[in-house]
């Protein structure tokens, strides 16, 4: 199981979304989206990396990815991002099963919802989308498939409390993972951050989820 340290950024507390990658460049933890668990069926993996950080009420997610095809689909919160170009982060809390997926497109279309099961799910509601602050560096509109070599970047902040924690009392620990796909792409791709031990993709698998633990300062 990976560990992941997320630091405190005090900068991050009311800048503007825009500017967060910039604050997180130098402190935030680097991370990369590189594990290929099915190589044999989906040989193909973009560069994927993410920088995590923490603010006062949020977590901030910056996510770089360079790879072949680029789709956005999707334009509304609330609808499938899976088939488009997505990065998603999954998390539980500590000592229990139930999970969020939090799923992004390239131009910031957010699927999420609270999960018993992978079937047994309730989706967020509008004002809870409303409240993750997105940034990416595409325009906000939906487009089909583009073929080639592309690159774009997203950067999130979810608030704690979406995620079911107090953010003036943070757990030491809680596990999540983070993933990148592109389910209906001319290169279809399933990369994970921490690795998933299953013989088909499936990220809704809360027993392969790494440890992310939270930071009192960016050292």
């Amino acid at each position: 199981m990976k560990k992941l340290h997320i630091p405190y950024i005090d900068a991050l507390n009311g800048v503007a979304l825009s500017a967060a990658a910039t604050v997180m460049e130098l402190r935030a933890r680097r991370e990369s989206i590189d594990v290929l668990n099915w190589r044999e069926a989906f040989p193909y993996k973009p560069v994927v990396a993410f920088d995590i950080a923490r603010g006062t009420e949020d977590l901030y997610i910056h996510y770089f990815v360079r790879g072949l095809s680029l789709r956005a689909v999707a334009g509304r919160d609330g609808e499938y991002v899976h088939p488009d170009s997505c990065v998603e982060f999954f998390m539980r809390r500590d000592g229990e099963t139930d999970y969020i997926n939090f799923e992004f497109n390239c131009i910031g279309t957010c699927y999420a919802a609270r999960h018993h099961t992978r079937t047994d799910a309730t989706p967020l509601t509008p004002d809870e989308f409303r409240s993750i602050r997105r940034h990416t560096t595409l325009p906000r509109a939906a487009f089909a498939e583009k073929k080639g070599i592309h690159a774009w970047e997203l950067t999130v902040a979810i608030p704690f409390r979406l995620m079911g924690l107090d953010p003036l009392h943070l757990p030491e620990r809680f596990f999540g993972n983070f993933y990148k796909c592109a389910d209906e792409t001319a290169n279809p791709h399933y990369v994970t951050w921490n690795p998933i031990d299953l013989p088909q993709p499936d990220y809704h698998c809360p027993a392969f989820f790494g440890e992310l633990r939270f930071m009192h300062d960016a050292r």
